[in-house]
């Protein structure tokens, strides 16, 4: 009996999610897009400011906030390339200078995987003849190291940062259409709360949590972040 495939051809038990790395940075740049103007536009909306100045002072901080966590994406991609880099070479070296030593390794890793000697002796003599082969499962089985792409560090930065000014928008969205801060924050407020619900019940289907428990996490983390920054304002205001 054939196995059943999918529309490309591959069997439906081998399909895997392996974009985990892209997710997480949507997950990374939405969430801090979502509370962090929401945050800020609820405390300057707490200090009776007008919505021209909440909407200004939202946007420059979604510009500034898309930077800063697009920054934070490459750098952080671009040490793990470069500590990549560094590992490789020095497995490189070991493997040259010490290479029975290195083989040992070999089977010492083998052997927790239940092999036994005789069983992966092969295994070890078939990655002593291709040096390229033997490092990379140095690096990936010894190290726990994966290669990483080369355009990780642009890609990182380019969707953390997209996804930042994505989330940030929508509570500023209310403020381009109401004149009083005070109804606008009412507004953004309920936007805000279904985006943060929306994106929680999602974030918990790519992630393997529990949809409905992760988008009520989400919601009332952002509910508390524009709670504390309102009421700070607040207690400024009436000093």
């Amino acid at each position: 009996m054939a196995a059943a495939t999918d529309g490309g051809g591959l069997p439906l038990l081998e399909r895997h999610f392996t974009s985990g790395e892209v997710v997480r940075d949507v997950i990374m740049g939405v969430s801090d897009g979502l509370t962090v103007p929401f945050a800020l536009a609820a405390g300057l909306s707490g200090a009776s400011a007008p919505s021209s100045l909440v909407l200004t002072a939202g946007l420059a901080e979604v510009a500034a906030g898309a930077i800063s966590m697009g920054l934070g994406g490459y750098l952080a991609a671009k040490s793990e390339a470069d500590h990549y880099q560094r590992e490789m070479k020095r497995e490189q070296e070991e493997i040259i200078a010490v290479p029975d030593t290195e083989a040992a390794e070999i089977g010492e890793i083998m052997s927790q995987y239940g092999l036994e000697p005789h069983e992966y002796g092969p295994v070890v003599d078939g990655l002593r003849r291709n040096p390229q082969a033997w490092l990379d499962f140095m690096m990936r089985f010894e190290l726990g190291l994966e290669k990483p792409d080369p355009k990780r560090a642009i890609q990182s930065a380019l969707t953390i940062a997209l996804s930042y000014v994505i989330g940030g928008l929508v509570p500023l969205l209310p403020y381009m259409f109401i004149s009083t801060a005070q109804n606008a924050m009412l507004t953004s407020v309920g936007v805000t709360l279904v985006a943060l619900l929306f994106f929680g019940y999602i974030k918990g289907r790519f992630t393997g949590n529990r949809p409905f428990l992760s988008a009520v996490q989400t919601a009332i983390i952002g509910a508390l972040a524009s709670a504390a920054a309102y009421g700070m304002a607040k207690a400024v205001q009436t000093r």
